[in-house]
């Protein structure tokens, strides 16, 4: 038997705003028995595991040990980018290649990094055409 991800915590200071700031990029509600000054908050995103915020004294020092990759659904990386960019992430590092390919490294309100790859869509767009009857190279 195999184990699966029930939720994935990120300790913070402001349990209830950084939920917000979540919520919005993943365009869930928080939990409704969620309120500002609570110890824990808990978002449901859809298709994924919960994603719980649970309340530190500390505030964070270095680069995360872990992070979160996003790949948009249904608008493009940079489309992404820009909406996070408008609901208070911060750029870290721009890591996009000429030829489309790439990531864009943000931090959310409270410094924590996460990824935002190219969507489906893009990745299907870009990938090399093999003529009928040809095998692709390696």
């Amino acid at each position: 038997m195999s184990a699966r991800i029930h939720n994935i915590g990120i300790d913070c200071r402001d349990t209830y705003a950084l939920a917000g700031f979540w919520a919005q990029v993943f365009e869930c509600p928080r939990q409704p028995d969620d309120f500002p000054g609570d110890p824990e908050a808990m978002l449901l995103p859809p298709g994924g595991p919960e994603v719980l915020f649970l309340a530190v004294p500390e505030g964070k020092v270095v680069k995360n040990r872990l992070h979160l990759d996003l790949e948009p659904t249904d608008r493009t990386r940079d489309e992404e980018v820009e909406r996070l960019l408008g609901i208070g992430a911060t750029r870290v590092a721009d890591e996009r290649r000429p030829d489309g390919s790439g990531w864009v490294v943000l931090a959310d309100p409270e410094g924590n990094e996460f990824c935002v790859l190219r969507s489906a869509a893009e990745r299907a767009a870009a990938a090399p055409v093999t003529p009928a009857g040809e095998a692709p190279s390696a």
